[in-house]
């Protein structure tokens, strides 16, 4: 049976079900509509994420096995937790947005990278109308890693991290998980596993657990106070 991709209104983009995305490419849902923060909030509280390259269209996505982190399960290795400790590492929240997702952005070890300057813009939107965040780790004042995602409620969708220096995206998202932990999200939405994420207790789960946990922790209440609550790092 052939499976028609379906194809979204730039104008009225209506998101299928989830359910209905191709099993090869894994995920692949639909392809056209906008960027706009209206159209970016409707497709993240259903379990959709857009990811696409320079060339194309907009590519909707929602994986048949999602990559999530539970704050119980964040696992912290003892060589992480000393880097934690030092004092020069200095993290805040939404300080350098921009320069969070603009360093991510930049070319990789494969020389590509997903995050158009079409991206870029309409996460910097976002960012200004208060759905999306960004931590940063400073060093002397020098940016040296981060991460930026969406809130949807109790869950944090992770988009992206960088590390200038030897585990600067892991600081960043060890004092996110355990801020997400104190204010009361319990679940990193990290689309898609890779070794780096497993090595920090990411584990996956199937599209409609997933579904149904997002469900219900979008209609949580819980704002962003990450600067409101600085958390020192202890034994």
């Amino acid at each position: 049976m052939t499976m028609n991709l379906a194809v979204l209104d730039p104008n009225n983009p209506l998101f299928p079900k989830p359910s209905a995305a191709f099993q090869d490419p894994d995920g692949l849902l639909a392809v056209g509509g906008n960027l706009e923060p209206e159209t970016l909030l409707a497709a993240y509280r259903q379990g959709i994420f857009p990811w696409y390259q320079d060339d194309d269209p907009i590519l909707w996505w929602s994986p048949g096995e999602r990559c999530v982190i539970r704050p119980d399960n964040f696992y912290i290795s003892t060589s992480l937790r000393r880097q934690l400790r030092q004092a020069h590492y200095q993290v805040t929240s939404d300080k350098a947005f921009f320069e969070v997702i603009s360093a991510c952005a930049e070319p990789r070890g494969d020389g590509g990278t997903w995050i158009t300057t079409e991206m870029i813009d309409a996460y910097t939107r976002l960012h200004e109308y208060g759905n999306a965040h960004s931590v940063e780790v400073w060093d002397d004042q020098q940016l040296v890693g981060g991460i930026y995602g969406i809130q949807v409620g109790g869950v944090f969708c992770g988009e992206s991290m960088f590390s200038r220096v030897s585990n600067g995206s892991k600081i960043a998202i060890s004092h996110l998980v355990r801020w997400m932990k104190t204010a009361g999200l319990d679940m990193l939405d990290c689309q898609l596993t890779n070794p780096h994420l497993t090595s920090l207790g990411a584990q996956t789960i199937p599209r409609d657990t997933f579904l149904k946990h997002l469900n219900n922790a979008s209609k949580m209440q819980i704002n962003w106070t990450f600067n409101d609550y600085p958390i020192p790092w202890g034994p």
